[in-house]
């Protein structure tokens, strides 16, 4: 086997054990940020026997209208339930969330009681800062039974925003009541897929740029595969500036960063290219025209 072959077998066996880590790696992420988002946390449990379990789903997170929606559902325990494990309430229980506003939740005697829609403000951020966003949201939620008397709350959470992860704390207050006090920022798969994207739009950018440069050295004309390669990729950046995960206002720090800078660099090249092969194409016809003059009919 020659001293080249070996290279080119090596060559190969290389790639192919780089891309095998680079999966692995990304199987290795996928899985560890699977096993640490959506997952279901219990807050603040009460120790009597006699409680309400609310079983709390985050989804919609709306940074734009600064919301999120809550959906509770409660669960009885103890001689609340018509036997251990069951969802059959034994007798009413009314539920309070306080956040946004007052929602007003009732599970009656012989009742299961289904998921309700608890709107909560996002606060302590702003939509601008994308990719690296972070608000809170805080809600009170209490119980009494048909008597008027305080039922223990507690709270079992999960986090079902696919573009968002919420790290919930809570705090039991008096009467029974829980407070539930969370941060909210953007999941990892969005940090990456916004990584990227930056990377990309000045890569592009970066690209037409030394393409730009090399028609102008070289006294190219209008070169137009050139320039309409150029083209599309100012177009195209606006397509990908829009399918940013999490739909970022225009304005933010991500296009600070990256996509203003880009459109202008790749619109600036394309603007100089034509300029400067107008020039050499009137240089050459001029230059031709000459020519003919002086050879004559």
């Amino acid at each position: 086997m020659t001293v080249l072959a070996r290279l080119r077998r090596n060559r190969f066996v290389l790639v192919v054990l780089l891309l095998a880590l680079l999966c692995g790696a990304g199987i290795a992420l996928y899985l560890d940020e699977r096993d640490t988002r959506q997952q279901t946390r219990e807050l603040a449990l009460p120790s009597t026997p006699d409680w309400v379990e609310l079983d709390i789903t985050a989804q919609d997170v709306s940074p734009t209208s600064l919301q999120l929606t809550l959906y509770v559902a409660p669960v009885p325990h103890g001689s609340l339930a018509e036997s251990p494990d069951s969802p059959v309430f034994t007798r009413q229980v009314d539920i309070t969330a306080d956040s946004a506003a007052s929602t007003h939740l009732r599970a009656g005697p012989g009742q299961t009681a289904t998921p309700q829609p608890v709107q909560a403000n996002l606060y302590d951020g702003t939509g601008t800062d994308y990719p690296f966003d972070r608000y809170r949201f805080a809600a009170l939620f209490s119980a009494t039974d048909s008597t008027g008397t305080a039922v223990p709350v507690g709270l079992v959470f999960a986090d079902a925003d696919p573009f968002f992860v919420v790290r919930p704390t809570s705090n039991p207050v008096g009467s029974g009541a829980a407070y539930l006090d969370a941060r909210v920022s953007r999941a990892r798969s969005t940090f990456i897929l916004a990584w990227f994207m930056i990377a990309a739009m000045w890569a592009l950018a970066l690209a037409v740029m030394a393409g730009a440069e090399v028609l102008y050295r070289a006294g190219q004309g209008l070169v137009w595969p050139s320039l309409g390669w150029m083209a599309a990729t100012l177009f195209a950046l606006v397509g990908m500036r829009n399918a940013a995960p999490g739909s970022p206002p225009i304005g933010s720090l991500f296009d600070y960063v990256s996509f203003f800078w880009a459109e202008a660099i790749i619109a600036t090249s394309l603007a100089v290219t034509v300029v400067a092969g107008f020039r050499v194409e009137r240089r050459k016809r001029a230059a031709a025209e000459a020519a003919e003059a002086v050879a004559g009919p």
